[in-house]
């Protein structure tokens, strides 16, 4: 069981491993403009494709997402419980949407929560990013991909696990990117918003 000092230690660990902003890194890495200069601001990976670099986007993508899965697993590696591991992997995310590294001001989140959501339990993650690709592929909308796929996760959590804490942090962690996602709801509502490839702002 956690003292509330380790469990301290496990947040403040899942927070900085989170707030790591791999769209800013990556792009400086390839020379590209910084993420939160163009389109949506946004420091995340559907932004850094409208530079058209896609090795720099996949990047983003991949690093944003094994942020919220390595936090999860150094808990588990320092002897974490399954409940402190959880609140862990929603620290990291919290840290990417609110990162100390860029002023507080992050990311919308969905790569990291899949990440998260693989610290949970690989079916879970998988069923995720299923009805993420599905909605995506149909419809082009990188948001309503999200959002979609934000409302399936803790669906698919509860039916894999039932009510335990860590389907409980799924669904906060599900309510905070539908609130990430405000924005973007009302420019889909309003047939505004830009699909994925578009260097329309989104």
């Amino acid at each position: 069981m956690e003292t509330p000092t380790s469990l301290l230690i496990y947040l403040i660990l899942g927070y900085l491993i989170g707030s790591l902003p791999f769209a800013v890194i990556v792009s400086k890495a390839f020379g590209l403009a910084d993420p939160r200069s163009f389109g949506s601001g946004n420091p995340g990976a559907t932004n850094v494709l409208r530079t058209g670099n896609k090795a720099a986007a996949i990047l983003t993508l991949l690093g944003d997402a094994a942020k919220g899965w390595l936090a999860m697993f150094a808990a588990a590696k320092l002897g974490a419980g399954s409940t402190a591991i959880a609140l862990t992997g929603l620290a990291a995310f919290l840290g990417h949407l609110f990162p100390v590294f860029l002023k507080f001001k992050g990311g919308k989140g969905v790569a990291t929560a899949v990440g998260v959501l693989l610290g949970l339990d690989g079916w879970l993650a998988l069923g995720a990013l299923l009805v993420w690709l599905a909605t995506a592929f149909v419809t082009r909308y990188s948001s309503l991909a999200a959002l979609v796929a934000t409302a399936a996760a803790p669906a698919l959590a509860f039916w894999l696990h039932g009510a335990v804490a860590s389907t409980q942090m799924v669904l906060m962690m599900c309510l905070l990117l539908v609130w990430r996602h405000t924005a973007n709801i009302k420019r889909l509502l309003a047939g505004t918003e830009g699909r994925i490839g578009s260097k329309k702002k989104t």
